[in-house]
């Protein structure tokens, strides 16, 4: 009898594992990812992504991508690009040598590629606040930014002298110290990720894929970056660098996520194939 018993039991506790799981698998949100080009930048020395003269005189060809993702309880863009003055016919050199760079259309229009418009988003991040971020930042004024308190204070600080104008018509401000899950389902999480900057950021989809995608910011630049740890000369903070990069590598392979280093042309193109069998 104790052995019928037991084995009800058992057989109780199992059924209701699987029922919670069937649960879970149709209640969790349906999440979508959209890929735009906020911008083309050719690196004309690339020593600067370097402590050392490991690059010196190579050039190199990045992307530089921002996001759309749509979630049941609103939109969130993720980076925002070039700015909009980059809209011309032929690229730009700017003044330090390093960079030629040049946006290929407008905010507007290219979110009209798929079926939004500027005032569809009810929250804006970025991974971090350097020009090829920020671009059209400012239109998504009506939208909440959610960004790390240090990074907010390296920006709009009130002791600051002199504030980046490339975020000052941001004022929905959602201020936040580490880890933020956004939708608070685990779909869509920020991850702090500083060194790059005072409060840099990575940022986690789940998709429902085969994989999850985890979008590096600034952490790593290009393949090689991510291989051999390399860290621009331009960095926060070289320590802090290198300290983010391990914690991410660990959190990649815990969830077994797809890594798309976003100024990369092969990553970018990765990410299409991925998202064109969704």
């Amino acid at each position: 009898m104790k052995k019928i018993l037991f084995l009800f039991l058992a057989i109780s506790v199992v059924s209701c594992k699987k029922s919670e799981k069937k649960v879970e698998e149709v209640s969790k949100p349906k999440v979508k990812l959209h890929q735009l080009v906020g911008g083309s930048i050719f690196v004309k020395k690339l020593e600067v992504f370097s402590q050392d003269t490991t690059y010196t005189g190579q050039t190199k060809q990045f992307t530089d991508a921002y996001y759309v993702i749509e979630h049941p309880k609103g939109n969130l863009m993720w980076d925002a690009g070039l700015p909009e003055q980059l809209v011309v016919p032929e690229p730009f050199d700017e003044p330090s040598g390093v960079f030629r760079i040049q946006r290929p259309d407008s905010l507007a229009n290219q979110l009209k590629t798929i079926g939004f418009k500027i005032d569809d988003f009810e929250y804006f991040a970025m991974s971090h606040s350097h020009f090829d971020h920020t671009g059209h930042a400012n239109y998504m004024k009506d939208a909440t930014w959610i960004v790390q308190e240090n990074e907010y204070n390296s920006v709009l600080g009130d002791t600051l002298k002199t504030k980046n104008p490339a975020v000052a018509e941001l004022k929905n401000v959602k201020k936040i110290n580490g880890d933020y899950d956004v939708f608070g389902d685990g779909t869509v999480v920020i991850k702090y990720m500083p060194g790059h900057t005072v409060g840099h950021q990575v940022l986690y989809v789940d998709l429902g894929l085969e994989k999850p995608i985890l979008l590096t910011g600034d952490l790593y630049h290009f393949e090689e970056n991510r291989i051999n740890k390399g860290v621009p000369s331009f960095n926060y903070d070289a320590k802090q660098t290198l300290e983010s990069m391990n914690k991410f590598e660990d959190f990649a392979k815990e969830k077994n996520a797809e890594v798309i280093i976003q100024h990369s042309p092969e990553d970018f193109k990765k990410l299409e194939k991925i998202l064109s069998k969704k």
